[in-house]
């Protein structure tokens, strides 16, 4: 995938109000691979909602949504499954890790369906961030903080041409915060790909393309 595009997309919920002022609803927006993108946006514009239409979680929107030209409502069951395996990355704000799970198990799971990074490398991601002794420790039992670095590592074990992460360092120190930001934008160089992170206050500190106000 080398395009997203956004035409006039707005989400349903929002189509009675006429004080819609964004960069992204009501707009021909267009996201390209290899390239960084800040959406920033305040409480209650539909931020969540983005990540939610882009990835095919959600179609409750107007307009159109668009992968190299293609029409997403088009997308068969399986497209989106391989779509989501091969080509797309996404972190959650709400993360989605299993409680019962360690770190390790969680970052398994999507790496024992890819087969896409060495052990060696993820163990590498954990000494880097600083969540090397909790490897083996339950993820119900790590801060919130930690777990979004656990999710980080577990959203970059896939191939992706886009990777969405949703307020990735909303509880990160700035060490932390850069360093997470260095891992992705390494691992996004390394595959050619597109990284469109979302804020609403702290941000990844990259060297953004371009900056959307949502």
């Amino acid at each position: 995938m080398n395009k997203i595009k956004l035409i006039n997309t707005l989400p349903n919920v929002f189509q009675s109000r006429t004080d819609i002022a964004s960069d992204i609803w009501l707009q021909d927006v267009e996201f390209e691979k290899g390239r960084l993108y800040l959406v920033e946006a305040n409480s209650g514009t539909g931020k969540s909602s983005l990540c939610s239409f882009i990835y095919g979680y959600r179609n409750d929107y107007q307009g159109r949504i668009l992968f190299d030209d293609e029409d997403i409502r088009k997308y068969s069951i399986s497209q989106w499954t391989d779509l989501r395996k091969k080509h797309f990355a996404l972190l959650w704000q709400e993360l989605r890790l299993f409680p019962e799970l360690t770190a390790m198990e969680n970052v398994q799971i999507k790496n024992k369906l890819t087969g896409f990074q060495k052990k060696k490398q993820i163990l590498e991601w954990f000494e880097m961030l600083g969540i090397a002794d909790k490897v083996d420790a339950k993820i119900g039992r790590m801060s919130f903080g930690q777990q979004q670095r656990v999710a980080l590592i577990r959203t970059l074990c896939q191939p992706f041409d886009f990777a969405f992460v949703d307020e990735p360092i909303s509880h990160l120190d700035d060490s932390n915060s850069e360093i997470m930001g260095n891992i992705l934008t390494t691992e996004a160089k390394r595959q050619g790909a597109g990284v469109i992170a979302t804020s609403i206050g702290k941000h990844i500190e990259l060297q953004y393309d371009r900056v959307f106000k949502l």
